[in-house]
């Protein structure tokens, strides 16, 4: 069985969010299946998807601290600006 669908997802500010509520309830046919294989494409410029456990809320915020010291969002090189600063929300 293939299905497939466009769903979106509640806009965000920059860092590491859980979507798992979201993708759920947009698609419930995945409460019924025992076994399955699921594609995300995030169609988005400069957004990405990752996989991680949710044990500890500290794996967000270490990462998220990671990739904030590794990739300020101010760099005066950066060319794709056209949606504006990235603005933290807490």
């Amino acid at each position: 069985m293939w299905d497939q669908q466009e769903i979106r997802l509640a806009p965000r500010s920059r860092g590491f969010h859980l979507i798992t509520d979201e993708v759920t309830e947009a698609v419930p046919r995945l409460a019924s299946l025992k076994v399955g294989l699921l594609h995300l494409q995030l169609l988005h410029t400069s957004a990405s998807l990752t996989l991680n456990e949710n044990a500890d809320p500290d794996v967000r915020h270490d990462m998220d601290a990671f990739l904030r010291d590794r990739v300020p969002g101010d760099l005066p090189y950066f060319r794709h600006t056209l949606e504006g600063p990235d603005v933290r929300v807490i």
